[in-house]
């Protein structure tokens, strides 16, 4: 193969129509500024990049294309573990590069400079084999060396100090490794390996689970549990005391649960760490929910509401008062919806207070507060002094007790937004919920504006989606919601792959129904037989259920038919 020539980027871009002569010239100018000011030249693509003139993308094509070479997206590229990982990590980012494929005679690499001729040479060397350049951007390929190598990566990432507060604690986990101890370097290790995995494989929580003879460490990835790791039984005692000491906890403590907080940095990313002990037989057993801070708080359009349940709950959260209800079991993204619609009130006009139990995001601009059972630190009781407060906006994070339903619904009648969750199954049963909880009729049927069910079903992986066909009792399933046109849509699955981690499913999205208290669900809410307010409610609702929700996703590709069943069954019959 002969090498690529290094090309003038800038007159690739302006043939392409891509830059003109004066963008070229001002971000030519900007490189050598840097150049002076930094000591070491940045690469032009990445000065046009920084000046917004073209994205990653549009930089990556346009080198290929100039070079006649193929350009690579690994986001839809099914990468075999087994022949990747042939390409040691330490050559993969020294080099920039990534292996896709090989045979007797090539190896296809993937590589985001392929002027790159030391590189180049390194890479042949130590494969032996004849090299095909393919072209990628550097994000995308630092992203799939990450998720490939993932079990394999060095210490990276760690935090310089150990703090002493309770809750602001970061970790440092170089400054751990050399803390005096037999066993704490090994166990610091073993933390670490386990942080970064669950931070690259999205995890929402790590189980640590001591076994008679074993320790299982388990990830909830998209709200399934997957097996990490199988550990000695010995390391548990270790294990466990260090993540005690991390989080402030008594370590003299075995008998009783336990609860608290930390924060790590891995990766170079702060991630909040919430952390339950509870003793089981062979020991104590850990549950770590981690909470990324670089991630970010959705926004209401991102959630995956259907349109016309997205308006109706922008024009509610327009109003001045009223309460506003997120209903549906644990881990069904209740507080996620809730932080979105804070994104949406937070503005300097309003003053916005929350009452959580614990504080899950830390928005600025927003007072939070934590409950604090132990001190008698309520939700009813916090919740009636920050109406002292003067807010305008009111989060309460569950209406636990009659007294918090109450003390809500009346800020809800005297000029407060109220918005805040609820255990049931559905949006009808909501209302009849808070009337067997003791709230005043009345106080429900005037306070009450909008009630939103949501669960959440895992999206099918566009690595690996493949057509299938449905079996007689999918088929009758759907057909109840899609009705004749059943046979006319495309229906995918996951056959799992690299990105996924073998799965077929990558995230995970919402599916929604939503009950508005217009005037004759209000009156239906004051009559006093609740089969009246079940059945207009029901009507209100009409065909947009959650279970209707679920099964259009599957006719648009986004989930297979066996998500949407399992969903399902958390609020039928």
């Amino acid at each position: 193969m002969i090498r690529p020539e290094k090309p003038r980027l800038g007159e690739i871009l302006i043939q392409q129509k891509i830059l003109t002569q004066e963008q070229l010239a001002l971000a030519l100018e900007e490189q050598k500024l840097s150049m002076r000011k930094l000591g070491r030249s940045r690469g032009l693509g990445r000065v046009l990049i920084e000046m917004g003139y073209a994205t990653e993308e549009v930089v990556a094509q346009a080198l290929a294309s100039q070079l006649q070479l193929p350009y690579i997206d690994p986001r839809h590229y099914n990468i075999r573990l087994e022949v990747t990982q042939k390409l040691p990590e330490i050559y993969a980012r020294r080099f920039r590069a990534i292996l896709f494929e090989e045979n007797d005679k090539a190896a296809k690499v993937g590589m985001s400079d392929p002027t790159d001729l030391n590189a180049y040479d390194g890479i042949a060397r130590i494969l032996q084999r004849e090299i095909e350049i393919a072209v990628i951007t550097e994000s995308q390929l630092m992203a799939t060396i990450d998720r490939v190598y993932r079990r394999t990566g060095e210490i990276t990432g760690l935090a310089k100090e150990l703090g002493a507060e309770l809750g602001d604690t970061v970790v440092d986990f170089g400054a751990l490794a050399v803390t005096p101890g037999l066993e704490e370097a090994p166990v610091v290790k073993l933390l670490q390996s386990v942080f970064e995995d669950a931070t690259q494989v999205r995890a929402s929580d790590i189980h640590i689970e001591p076994q008679e003879k074993k320790l299982l460490i388990r990830f909830r990835i998209d709200g399934v549990l997957h097996l990490q790791t199988e550990a000695d039984s010995k390391i548990v005692s270790a294990l466990v005391l260090r993540l005690k000491l991390m989080s402030g906890l008594d370590i003299s403590e075995k008998r009783l649960p336990q609860d608290g907080r930390f924060n790590v940095k891995i990766y170079n990313t702060m991630v909040d760490v919430r952390i339950s002990t509870m003793p089981t037989q062979f020991g104590e057993s850990v549950v770590m929910r981690l909470l990324s801070q670089a991630s970010g708080i959705l926004t209401l359009d991102k959630l995956g509401m259907p349109p016309h349940i997205l308006k109706r709950m922008q024009a509610v959260l327009r109003r001045p008062s009223g309460m506003l209800l997120v209903t549906g079991p644990t881990g069904s993204g209740k507080t996620t919806t809730l932080y979105a619609a804070l994104a949406e009130l937070n503005t300097p006009e309003r003053k916005i207070i929350t009452v959580e139990d614990p504080v899950e995001y830390r928005l600025p601009g927003i007072n939070q507060v934590q409950v604090h059972d132990k001190i008698e630190l309520t939700f009813a009781r916090v919740l009636r002094s920050v109406l002292r407060q003067d807010p305008d906006v009111i989060l309460v994070g569950e209406m636990r007790d009659p007294e918090t339903v109450e003390t809500g619904l009346r800020a809800a009648l005297t000029g407060h937004m109220v918005l805040s969750t609820l255990h049931t199954n559905d949006a009808v049963t909501t209302p009849i919920r808070l009337l067997d909880m003791g709230a005043p009729r009345y106080m429900v049927a005037m306070s009450l504006q909008l009630v939103l069910a949501q669960r959440l079903v895992r999206v099918i992986c566009e690595s690996c989606a493949e057509t299938r066909d449905l079996l007689p009792g999918e088929h009758a399933w759907l057909a109840q919601d899609l009705g004749s046109k059943i046979d006319g849509y495309r229906y995918l699955k996951g056959k799992g792959c690299s990105h996924c981690g073998g799965t077929g499913y990558l995230g995970r999205t919402g599916v929604y129904e939503m009950l508005e208290m217009n005037r004759p669900v209000v009156e239906a809410a004051n009559q006093e037989d609740p089969a009246v307010f079940i059945e207009v409610a029901t009507r209100e609702i009409g065909g947009h259920t959650l279970r209707a929700h679920a099964a259009q996703l599957v006719a648009a590709g986004r989930t297979t038919v066996d998500e949407a069943m399992r969903i399902s069954s958390q609020f039928e019959d």
